[in-house]
């Protein structure tokens, strides 16, 4: 049986192009600068981006905190969405490595936050009882795969210019919301003072991430990930996928959200489906399917599992499906049929009846 992967573009393999320059890649150690391949990676996502320089880290996760350690200090306090990766999927690291504190809040309008949620939750050690406000994170593709707009994104920008606040941005599919907004990815960037993105998600190399922003900054960034473990030495075999990913990977993305679209056209035609169309705007389908006796979202996901079709279980929004390299035309098609399937057959049981 084949089987059709749509837990997230994670799952994505490298190219046969990929494999082959990871062969051929001239190496050299990076603890000490000397990787040819790595070097021209990190000069080639500071250019794309209009930053000064860039830092080739194992993964967004690691990213992440190597900034928040740069912008903060032990005791101060950083602002985010608390549906943001940093809060839900690092594993509270911030707190655990550099004695920050979250102030993760609710985005009240929107799906992000906006300056309107952010500015009441500014706090300075002008009063003692408070943390200082060292750091805003912002997220952008979101995590339920819609955008957040440049122009809010810009007056979040002038809220922290007031407060002389940093804003690190986890972009980890960065280049999935620039298609989106229909920018260069240059353009969000320019709004933050550091981001970070993920090399092995839709763009579709075998692993890696990259951190940019002022060369002070990375500077400095460096010397937290060697703390953290980080320095991998001739690590330009995996800089060169990642040089491919940062051109035909970006090149393609466009494919993964015409499919995610698709999808999700196919879905909202099914009775009993809850899918809000305009929200699929990157590579991901979040819905709801109406429950009744013998049909469930854990059900569908097992029904769905049984014929070679990969979900995660049920999320925050609902269950999601992912498109990336390792889904076509015919793998959404045949998803969308195995969904109308098991929600318009009256005899299934439930996993747990």
């Amino acid at each position: 049986m084949k089987t059709r992967e749509f837990r997230s573009d994670t799952m994505t393999l490298p190219t046969q192009a990929m494999r082959d320059a990871m062969r051929d890649a001239v190496v050299g150690d990076d603890v000490c600068d000397e990787d040819p391949t790595l070097n021209r990676l990190q000069e080639m996502a500071a250019e794309l981006l209009g930053m000064e320089a860039a830092l080739f880290v194992p993964s967004g996760t690691f990213g992440n905190q190597c900034a928040i350690g740069v912008h903060t200090r032990p005791g101060e306090e950083m602002i985010l969405s608390e549906t943001m990766h940093v809060i839900d999927h690092e594993a509270g690291a911030a707190g655990a490595l550099w004695g920050v504190q979250a102030r993760s809040i609710p985005p009240t309008t929107r799906s992000w936050l906006t300056a309107l949620d952010i500015e009441p939750r500014v706090r300075t050690v002008e009063d003692v009882h408070h943390p200082d406000t060292g750091l805003i994170v912002v997220e952008n593709a979101l995590a339920n795969g819609s955008v957040m707009p440049l122009e809010d994104m810009r007056v979040v920008r002038e809220l922290a210019n007031r407060n002389g606040i940093p804003i690190h941005l986890d972009g980890a599919r960065l280049f999935n919301a620039a298609l989106s907004l229909g920018v260069p990815a240059s353009a969000i960037a320019a709004l933050v003072d550091s981001v970070t993105f993920c090399l092995s998600k839709g763009l579709g190399a075998p692993a890696g991430s990259l951190l940019c922003g002022r060369a002070d900054f990375v500077r400095r960034a460096k010397w937290k990930r060697k703390m953290m473990g980080g320095g991998m030495r001739q690590a330009g075999v995996l800089a060169a996928p990642a040089i491919i990913a940062l051109t035909d990977g970006v090149a393609r993305l466009g494919e993964d959200h015409a499919n995610a679209r698709l999808l999700a056209e196919l879905l909202a035609e099914i009775p009993g489906v809850r899918l809000d169309l305009e929200s699929v705007q990157t590579n991901m389908v979040w819905f709801e399917l109406e429950e009744r006796e013998g049909r469930s979202m854990e059900g569908l996901a097992e029904f769905l599992s049984e014929r070679g079709m990969t979900t995660y279980p049920p999320m925050i929004w609902g269950l999601r499906f992912v498109t990336s390299s390792r889904v076509d035309e015919a793998d959404v098609r045949a998803l969308a049929e195995a969904v109308s399937e098991y929600a318009r057959c009256p005899s299934l049981p439930s996993p747990t009846s």
